[in-house]
């Protein structure tokens, strides 16, 4: 939701702190904040509302400078997207300063108690009852790390914090309950972030922050300890990732470069776990043994959003390839319902940051019944990561914008190889099937390229749909998560209502929409020679012709040298022939280019839609 960075050391503070803020603008753009304290301990901040461009302009004209500082930018949860509203926030005295991501649910009953104890509250947000309280046990003569080990005890919801003092030189205090808390180490000099490629360019040496950890860092050194002061040795772990990734690279946009680089992700994440020669796949990181797999009798599925689709492309996979039965949930929904579980069953999470809170829910939801739980993300380290029983890390690479692109091909990629591995464990694929599948797979990233080569006439199409103000998407199969997913990406960036449809639902409801003004995406590809395939296909064109009597306007994304369904479509998006199974992986490119197109031609801030966050680390 918020970003957070902080840095003690020996280089020019200001100028690290909003440049590690601009690489977390994509979790939080209402406001942002900096605060930071001399080697006279004399204590600056500046704040301002709207993006980050609003605070520098604001240094500019009002210089500050300091040897150790926190900053923050922005996404609203309690108080309007204000200057007055914007972090760090302070305590009475002004001394203590506190930035925070994340929900304090018993806010309100904490401000009460300190108004009467003589607290004066210049906000609305829950962060300033968090400032106020540690100073208040600062002013009973405790340190900082003592103040806020009993403050945090007594605050209930979730929250990641980063506060200084000026009354203890160069010192940050770091604290989890909930959100993600990285900490980098280099050589005189540690870091602290919501993520990682704030820290990227600095070091590669981070770790992450457990729930209910305390990090305090200073000049010399860093020493974590539990809520209850016990000493805590964390796990350092070395990033691999090149910090040039996590920057536009000549792009106009961020979620740009990201869509171009799925043919990378793809390769990546694929890279050393499948033998072309003998199709089997390779999965480590799991601490389920190959008796669990084979034992199974159902997989759950528990994602939000973007990953959600993911999923729901999974099912098909995992069922096809493995023939178990999957249920898809969203994470959101998941504990709410009471799941039946059992030891036999096996839950997949699937989240690009690992720190989806309500994907986090579910997993431990899931644990507490006995299930195994295998997760399916992007960022090592992170909770999903560590929590999980095991781990299909999908090598993605950062991704700064917040309309996912290249992590969710690489989820699908991720969900096949293990619908692959599944399949082949429990004796449902022959060597031939498995050798076949895996030899698709090798050929996706070329078709991908082959895609992104030909991107000029999704911009072509863009240039007559731009005004609309609705798009119907269709898809039957494993074809209606990306029809899901083409009507997400464009409400997202574009604010054109989007609706995704199963085809096979038109009769009931959706047909009564479709006039000569309504544009219809139907994703309708094949697999020649694939039986279900084509009945799937022959169906989905018998929607394509319903859309078409009623003067509907025909999107259709078809399989190179389609006859039939073309011959009735007012516009064709064309892609290469794949199996059935990938197939979905290949019609979301044109989707993703389309809406991003629409959105750059209606003015939209593409890598930062309005009320949105990459992270959604708040329930």
């Amino acid at each position: 939701m918020c970003g957070i960075v902080g840095y003690v050391g020996n280089k020019q503070v200001v100028p690290l702190i909003i440049d590690g803020l601009r690489k977390l603008e994509y979790r939080g753009y209402d406001s942002a904040g900096i605060a930071v304290v001399d080697g006279a301990q004399h204590l600056e901040l500046r704040r301002a509302e709207g993006k980050l461009r609003n605070l520098e302009e604001c240094i500019r004209l009002h210089p500050l400078d300091g040897n150790y500082g926190i900053g923050h930018t922005r996404w609203a949860t309690h108080g309007r997207p204000t200057e007055e509203n914007a972090h760090p926030h302070r305590d009475q005295s002004g001394k203590v300063v506190v930035v925070h991501n994340g929900i304090i649910e018993n806010y309100l009953t904490l401000k009460e108690r300190l108004a009467a104890n003589g607290s004066d509250f210049k906000t609305e947000t829950d962060t300033e009852v968090v400032a106020h309280l540690i100073g208040h046990y600062k002013d009973d003569g405790l340190s900082l790390e003592e103040a806020t080990r009993k403050a945090v005890k007594e605050l209930r919801g979730i929250f990641a914090l980063s506060i200084i003092s000026v009354d203890e030189p160069d010192t940050i205090i770091a604290v989890r309950e909930g959100p993600p808390v990285v900490i980098g180490l280099g050589d005189g000099e540690f870091f602290v972030a919501s993520d990682i490629p704030p820290i990227l360019q600095h070091t590669r040496d981070v770790f992450f922050l457990g729930d209910r950890e305390i990090a305090v860092l200073t000049k010399d050194s860093v020493r974590v300890t539990d809520f209850d002061g016990n000493v805590i040795e964390p796990k350092q772990q070395r990033i691999t990732w090149d910090p040039i990734m996590a920057e536009k690279g000549g792009f106009k946009h961020f979620m740009l470069k990201e869509i171009y680089e799925q043919p990378r992700a793809v390769r990546d994440t694929v890279q050393g776990r499948v033998s072309l020669d003998t199709g089997k796949v390779y999965l480590d990181e799991m601490d389920i043994s190959e008796d669990d797999f084979r034992s199974l009798t159902s997989i759950k599925i528990a994602a939000c959003g973007t990953s959600w689709h993911a999923g729901h492309a999974g099912k098909f996979m995992l069922e096809k390839l493995a023939r178990v039965p999957v249920e898809v949930d969203y994470a959101s929904e998941f504990r709410y319902r009471d799941p039946v579980l059992t030891e036999n069953d096996l839950l997949i999470v699937i989240s690009q940051s690992g720190e989806t809170a309500d994907t986090i829910a579910a997993m431990r939801e899931a644990k507490q019944a006995g299930c195994k739980v295998l997760a399916v993300c992007n960022v090592q380290g992170s909770m999903i990561h560590r929590e999980a029983d095991g781990t299909i890390l999908t090598h993605a690479g950062p991704e700064i914008g917040v309309a996912s692109t290249k992590a969710f091909t690489a989820q699908m990629i991720a969900l096949y190889l293990f619908a692959l591995y599944l399949g082949e464990l429990r004796g449902v694929l022959s060597q031939d099937e498995g050798k076949k599948y895996a030899q698709d797979l090798a050929e996706l990233p070329l078709k991908i390229e082959q895609l992104l080569n030909d991107a000029d006439s999704i911009e072509e199409l863009s240039k007559e749909f731009f005004r609309v103000q609705d798009f119907l998407y269709l898809g039957r199969g494993i074809n209606f998560p990306v029809a899901l997913e083409g009507a997400l990406k464009l409400k997202e960036i574009s604010y054109i209502h989007a609706e995704g449809y199963p085809a096979g639902e038109m009769k009931h409801g959706p047909n009564a929409l479709i006039d000569e003004k309504l544009p219809v995406v139907v994703v309708n590809t094949r697999e020649p020679g694939n039986k279900s395939s084509e009945l799937r296909y022959e169906k989905t064109h018998s929607n394509i012709v319903e859309v078409k009597a009623r003067d509907g306007i025909i999107i259709s994304v078809l399989t190179e040298g389609d006859q039939m369904s073309s011959k009735v479509s007012n516009h064709i998006i064309e892609i290469p022939e794949t199996s059935d199974l990938l197939g979905p992986i290949l019609a979301v490119v044109p989707l993703q280019l389309l809406s991003y197109h629409i959105a750059v031609r209606r003015g939209c801030d593409v890598d930062q839609p309005r009320n949105l966050a990459k992270s959604v680390t708040v329930e």
